[in-house]
């Protein structure tokens, strides 16, 4: 399948250069996951290419890059977890059946405050709330700050490290 050539970036409008460069790194790095899991998961392409792609389209420092790269395989490697996780906490809505967006950016937090524990959790459903204003429905901030604030709370309440 032909990859369409992403957008020279000396032919970026001053505006889009500013409003882009004014996004705090570490979103910025969130938002190309998020734009990958979307297209692995939508399209089924294969992960290295749309990383690809993705850093191409949107170049990151080294930093930045290994992070999208942690969080697009951490999430692909952890998905039926993190699915069954979603499952619990939103049983009305069929992880099959959730937006696109919204699945990928409650399997993004997930994986980094319930599994790589990488972010704390007010940091990473800040981010995905933030991720859901900018990509999703009206409704989609509301929804993820429900479900991550939820396996927050459990969270608190589990001491950390293996038990007896």
């Amino acid at each position: 399948m032909a990859r369409r050539r992403p957008p020279d970036r000396a032919d970026e409008p001053e505006e889009s250069r500013r409003a882009r460069e004014g996004i705090p790194l570490m979103r910025r790095a969130r938002m190309v996951a998020l734009q990958a899991l979307y297209e692995i998961d939508a399209a089924g392409h294969p992960p290295g290419e749309v990383l690809s792609a993705r850093f191409q389209a949107e170049p990151l420092p080294a930093e930045a890059q290994a992070f999208v790269q942690e969080l697009v395989t951490g999430v692909l490697a952890h998905r039926g977890e993190i699915d069954r996780l979603i499952q619990r906490y939103a049983p009305a809505w069929p992880v099959a059946q959730m937006a696109i967006i919204d699945r990928n950016i409650l399997r993004m937090a997930i994986f980094e405050f319930v599994i790589a524990r990488r972010t704390s959790p007010a940091i990473a459903i800040n981010e995905a709330v933030e991720l859901g204003k900018l990509f999703g429905s009206d409704s989609t901030p509301r929804f993820v700050n429900g479900v991550l604030g939820s396996i927050a709370e459990e969270m608190e309440g589990k001491p950390e490290g293996p038990t007896s």
